[in-house]
């Protein structure tokens, strides 16, 4: 006899879920969460807040024939930490506001597990869910709106604006890997309905680099950062022009997450270079700066220098086998 899906009616019951499974947060940070009309917030001494916003629309940044709920949930919390993450903040709370068609918002099975992979993120970062919203979607498509709210000590947060001429450029992690594994699901959704946050899935589970944003605020490593949110040729672009500089890779030193591996070598480079969604951090580095190989048992690697802008030559060049070409940001913008 087939399982009947566990129904949710009215917006109360989602709240009422959306509050149960969120638990009540009332800490040091969050003197009042869900359940009023207002959170309450204390951020630390000393410190001032960052906020950032980011929207995930179905069919723009996820599918549901694609991605597991989940996923879904973790990608929506994650890309609002990793702006944080590049500022060298600590998130204080994060509020949640969504907009779903009917029989999504009926369907406790699909929304609890967008709520369980939000959550666990949530709770691994420490960031308790504070408050939000819910609606009824217009049509088929769901809508997911994340406020983050963070602090960093008073004008210390790490900015785009710091890079100077002659500084090193350093990027966490690996790129490309959230390119290639979006292409895979694109072939196979199948064969990742059961992923989860445990397994490396640099699209369906990135991993916001807060420890090491913090690490470069705490010891004075960075000048200048920025996530690798929209490409790494889109977003050093964004880091030149708010500095005045420009910039200089070496294609042999870029970092390429091992499933990059299964592309064509042009595909291959288009992910490193243009790939977005990787959530890593780019920054600067003056040159006399001693920058471990590791910051949080996360690699870090050095791309390339920042030289002077000129209008004599690009605001990006990479140097790939003795020839140097121009760089081109062609990641990923919205309403282009």
């Amino acid at each position: 006899m087939p399982t009947r899906k566990k129904s949710v009616s009215g917006e109360l019951a989602l709240i009422a879920r959306i509050k149960a499974l969120a638990g009540v947060h009332s800490n040091s940070r969050v003197r009042l969460g869900i359940g009023d009309d207002c959170a309450i917030l204390r951020p630390p001494s000393g410190h001032e807040l960052l906020v950032t916003t980011d929207f995930s629309l179905e069919g723009r940044h996820f599918r549901r024939a694609w991605h597991p709920a989940a996923s879904i949930g973790h990608r929506a919390l994650a890309r609002g930490l990793s702006d944080i993450a590049s500022m060298g903040g600590r998130p204080l709370a994060a509020f949640l506001s969504l907009a779903l068609p009917r029989a999504v918002a009926r369907n406790a099975h699909w929304l609890d597990g967008f709520l369980k992979g939000l959550l666990a993120l949530a709770a691994e970062t420490k960031t308790p869910l504070a408050g939000g919203d819910t609606s009824e979607a217009p049509d088929a498509d769901i809508f997911a709106d994340i406020v983050l709210v963070g602090s960093a000590p008073t004008g210390k947060a790490l900015t785009r604006s710091g890079a100077r001429p002659g500084d090193n450029i350093f990027c966490t992690g690996a790129l490309g890997g959230a390119a290639a594994e979006l292409a895979a699901l694109s072939k196979s959704p199948a064969r990742f309905r059961r992923a989860t946050a445990a397994d490396d899935h640099p699209h369906l589970f990135p991993q916001p680099r807060l420890a090491v944003g913090a690490a470069l605020l705490r010891r004075k490593l960075a000048t200048a950062c920025i996530d690798i949110s929209d490409g790494l040729s889109t977003d050093l672009s964004h880091l030149c022009e708010a500095s005045g500089v420009a910039a200089e890779l070496d294609a042999a030193l870029l970092p390429a997450h091992p499933l990059t591996a299964a592309l064509q070598p042009a595909q291959q480079m288009t992910a490193i270079l243009h790939g977005g969604e990787d959530y890593e951090l780019l920054f600067t580095a003056r040159p006399n700066a001693k920058i471990p190989r590791s910051l949080s048992g996360i690699p870090i690697t050095r791309i390339g220098r920042i030289v002077p802008a000129r209008k004599s030559r690009p605001r990006m060049t990479i140097v790939a086998e003795g020839t140097r070409f121009e760089l081109q940001p062609h990641g990923w913008e919205h309403l282009k």
